[in-house]
């Protein structure tokens, strides 16, 4: 499969290294084609991994990862072209954090309560079909579920079209090792106010543990 990956950073790095080593061709976007993040990468990666403009990874991809930091990525978006994205599955695992007043980190104020910013990227991608996942673990965590607890815990997941979200856990179970029961689909992506909410509470765990190798498991 093409898979587009907006960001350069060690979410977007961490995941599209994976997609490859399973065969996919990945291309990694950020705001210049020079980006020297992205042309490190590829070059590590081999023939399969590519680098560009967000609008590249928009137009090259069947399926396209959001990595991107919260502050800037409608900004992205609007820089990828949102008729780019029209009837494509995206994976949405932007966080709206501000770290402006150290860790833990808060909430972006707009992001807070009764919005959040996976509403936000499915507003602005109306023809795309959203998925929040993969946001509340680490990057590590995200693409090997194996590394803890032999891969039983949760992945909390949402958004508004049911065969998208189907299409996502497909994926996370056949590339990442997530197994697909653990996978718990909340609703809508009104539930990604959620979510998102939890990070800074994930980080605070985070430091108090002094490792990211950790998730959620519900016990009923």
């Amino acid at each position: 499969m093409k898979i587009g990956i907006l960001g350069t950073g060690a979410v977007g790095q961490t995941i599209g290294t994976a997609l490859i080593n399973k065969g996919h061709e990945v291309l990694l976007g950020s705001r210049t084609a020079t980006n020297q993040k992205a042309l490190a990468w590829t070059a590590q990666n081999g023939s399969n991994a590519k680098n560009g403009t967000f609008e590249d990874a928009a137009v090259f991809a069947e399926l396209i990862f959001l990595c991107l930091n919260g502050t800037g990525a409608v900004d992205a978006l609007q820089q990828a072209g949102s008729h780019n994205f029209s009837r494509k599955v995206v994976i949405d695992v932007t966080n709206p954090l501000d770290f402006s007043h150290g860790m833990p980190p808060s909430l972006l104020p707009e992001y807070s309560n009764s919005w959040s910013l996976g509403e936000e990227i499915q507003k602005q991608l109306e023809d795309a079909r959203v998925v929040k996942a993969l946001n509340t673990v680490t990057a590590k965590l995200m693409v090997n579920a194996a590394l803890v607890n032999d891969a039983n815990h949760n992945l909390f997941i949402c958004g508004n079209d049911i065969d998208a979200k189907n299409k996502v856990k497909h994926l996370l179970a056949e590339n990442f090792n997530w197994k697909p029961e653990n996978i718990l689909d909340l609703g809508d992506m009104k539930y990604a106010r959620m979510t998102e909410g939890i990070v800074p509470f994930w980080v605070s765990v985070m430091q108090q543990q002094g490792t990211a190798m950790f998730n959620y498991l519900v016990v009923r």
